[in-house]
């Protein structure tokens, strides 16, 4: 009897430990999980980035830069030159005396595109009475209104096109930028796992993960500037219509001295 309960003490005394490693084997497990789960953070992805991904990523960084800048840019300018262009224009043509709306044109600030137009105006009809001999004979007075309305309306036209340019080729290249850097990303993550022999989700994971990484960032750089192009040029075609009107009434103003559809 004595010798069963010396021979029964060390097995009950086992239980507890083989009861503490099995409860430690789910706690381990659970451990490497989190582990593995911190594989896939951003940093552990740029972590995988080599020399040419480097580039890709500070390219895609100043295109963003960039391009952000001119969107808010353009949307400040817009905006001024919207919440102006109805009440230069209508000053202009309700003001009785000549002299006194082209004052009025010059006391515009300078980024105002109407009132450019307009001095150009009467800077160009000014100039052709003044002068005599040949200028006078080989353009008559309308000729030469146009012309000088058609440059400056060119000019115009063109100071709204700035940045659009670099907007537009953000937006067409920015995503191929993008892949390029996954491409080399991939291609350098499957040449390390051949060399090293390893094929778990954790060896995968962060050359993969840094890889699909330029891609998001070029969409993200890309769709943006996309979208900013095609409202701005949206705008820019609407501006363009006006300054055309505009021109059109200016010619017939300085050169007949009358706006076609007004009685004055």
């Amino acid at each position: 009897m004595l010798q069963d309960i010396v021979i029964t003490l060390p097995t009950a005394a086992a239980a507890p430990a083989a009861t503490n490693v099995a409860l430690a084997a789910p706690a381990a497990a659970q451990t490497q999980q989190v582990e593995g789960a911190a594989d896939f953070s951003i940093q552990h992805a740029m972590s995988y980035m080599g020399v040419v991904n480097w580039a890709v990523f500070i390219a895609l960084v100043i295109m963003s830069l960039v391009g952000w800048y001119y969107t808010v840019v353009k949307s400040i300018k817009y905006s001024r030159i919207n919440s102006r262009a109805g009440r230069v224009t209508s000053t202009f043509w309700q003001t009785q005396n000549a002299q006194e709306a082209i004052r009025f044109m010059e006391e515009q600030p300078s980024w105002e595109p109407f009132s450019k137009i307009a001095l150009e105006c009467a800077q160009a009809a000014s100039y052709h009475q003044k002068s005599e001999g040949r200028l006078a004979e080989t353009l008559n007075r309308s000729e030469f209104i146009d012309r000088a309305l058609r440059q400056a309306v060119s000019r115009e036209s063109q100071t709204l096109e700035d940045g659009q340019t670099w907007l537009a080729t953000t937006g067409a290249i920015a995503p191929f930028v993008g892949l390029l850097g996954t491409v080399w990303g991939i291609l350098l993550a499957l040449v390390r796992l051949g060399a090293a022999g390893e094929t778990s989700i954790q060896a995968v994971a962060g050359p993969v993960g840094e890889a699909l990484l330029m891609t998001f960032l070029g969409l993200f750089v890309a769709i943006p500037a996309v979208m900013a192009f095609n409202y701005f040029n949206r705008i820019n075609r609407k501006l363009v219509a006006q300054f055309d009107a505009f021109a059109h009434d200016l010619h017939d103003f300085f050169a007949t001295g009358a706006r076609v559809g007004d009685g004055r």
